[in-house]
């Protein structure tokens, strides 16, 4: 039987880099990837509906720096700052709460100005919809032109899981405008993204590259 691997991590050090970029080793390197899974978890959760399309931490001797990379930095920054204030002082306590130490904090947000070009923000785009009760098969007709109308995006494959239409029984649809190769490295994959309708009992995940928006989750 085949393996499925991870497209991102096939391309580490190929075409992509790590996300969380650190040095450690014995208790230091358990602590550090401990904090970092759970921030992770917090944060997509704290900011599910900022349109998130990457999260990258980085850290020094008692620092950490989190760069935060939203199609919608206005949303996260707010009036005079008081968004990223308060989003900072959520970090801090967070951290106070499961860490040994509370290191020097360095906040970056990015905008991303292509976002029907990131996996993540075209996976919130489909789950958004299916939330507001739309029907399932235009949400991914909509979201794949919107997606293909952007001229660095060469494919897109998006699927749906779950008890589609108010059916009795779970199912799987996925569509794609044209076949594209999923395994070649040369192909820029961007990433695989899933993201859960809440609400109701649908389920979407969304891989998209400039070359090929891939695999169904």
């Amino acid at each position: 039987m085949s393996k499925v691997v991870n497209p991102y991590a096939h391309r580490l050090g190929i075409l992509r880099d790590w996300r969380h970029r650190w040095f450690a080793t014995g208790r230091k390197y358990q602590q550090y990837l401990k904090e970092d899974i759970l921030l992770r978890e917090f944060l997509l959760k704290e900011l599910r509906s900022m349109y998130i399309g990457g999260l990258e931490m980085e850290r020094g001797e008692n620092t950490l720096r989190v760069i935060i990379k939203t199609s919608r930095p206005g949303l996260i920054i707010g009036r005079s700052g008081e968004g990223s204030t308060r989003l900072r002082n959520l970090i801090v306590a967070f951290l106070r709460k499961n860490g040994d130490e509370v290191p020097e904090l360095k906040l970056d947000i990015e905008e991303i100005r292509n976002p029907e070009g990131n996996a993540a923000i075209v996976a919130y785009m489909v789950a958004e919809g299916l939330e507001k009760r739309l029907p399932f098969r235009r949400v991914l007709k909509q979201t794949i032109e919107k997606v293909m109308a952007n001229r660095d995006v060469k494919g897109v494959r998006i699927g749906v899981a779950g008890m589609l239409g108010a059916g009795s029984m779970s199912r799987t649809e996925e569509k794609r405008p044209d076949p594209t190769a999923n395994t070649a490295l040369r192909h820029r994959l961007r990433a695989r993204a899933r993201q859960s309708a809440l609400g109701c009992y649908r389920y979407q995940g969304v891989d998209l590259s400039r070359s090929c928006l891939f695999r169904k989750r």
